[in-house]
């Protein structure tokens, strides 16, 4: 398995090419700098999951486009063997379990949220849905000013086209499951 920061590396540049983006294009479609997209390319600068999500957002694909290798025909996620990608000073993680196939039309993410985080994810362009499952602890989910506290054995589906904020209040790591749907 290679190094997520790799993974990003290589799965951007293929992107951009692919599109035939300058630097300066993907900066004006991403609003991130053309300076930090090469560093990104080449591997040089580990992005943070609002970086990667302005990304994704910008060229019109998946989060885990950018992060994951090539799914085989079966496969067996196992959490000790996936990277997180992190944020807020580790507080708040992400492991992109299954990541965005078009057939299916989805993404699932294992999240995990440390006591005293608050992660605020950028909104998502068109009618894209996001389910929440919680597996252990409590979490709250504020969408336009109000609050959605879950607990474990909770779900909850939201159309994720707003900025939203997952905080954990707890004293203890709560974890839960995120499936993204593009319809």
């Amino acid at each position: 398995m290679k190094p997520i920061q790799k993974q990003i590396a290589e799965n951007l540049k293929r992107i951009r090419k692919l599109r035939g983006y300058s630097y300066d294009q993907l900066a004006a479609l991403t609003s991130v700098s053309k300076g930090m997209l090469s560093q990104i390319e080449k591997g040089e600068s580990s992005p943070t999951v609002n970086t990667l999500w302005k990304i994704a957002n910008g060229l019109q694909v998946s989060f885990s486009s950018l992060v994951e290798e090539a799914v085989p025909a079966v496969s067996v996620v196992r959490l000790d063997q996936k990277a997180a990608v992190t944020e807020n000073d580790e507080l708040f993680q992400v492991y992109p379990y299954f990541p965005f196939d078009s057939s299916k039309k989805f993404e699932i993410y294992f999240m995990e949220l440390m006591p005293g985080c608050k992660h605020t994810s950028e909104r998502h362009h068109g009618s894209v849905e996001e389910y929440i499952l919680v597996c252990e602890g409590e979490i709250t989910i504020s969408i336009h000013d109000e609050d959605y506290s879950l607990k474990k054995g909770d779900s909850m589906r939201f159309q994720a086209n707003q900025s939203h904020t997952y905080a954990n209040h707890i004293d203890k790591t709560t974890s839960c499951y995120l499936l993204i749907y593009y319809p």
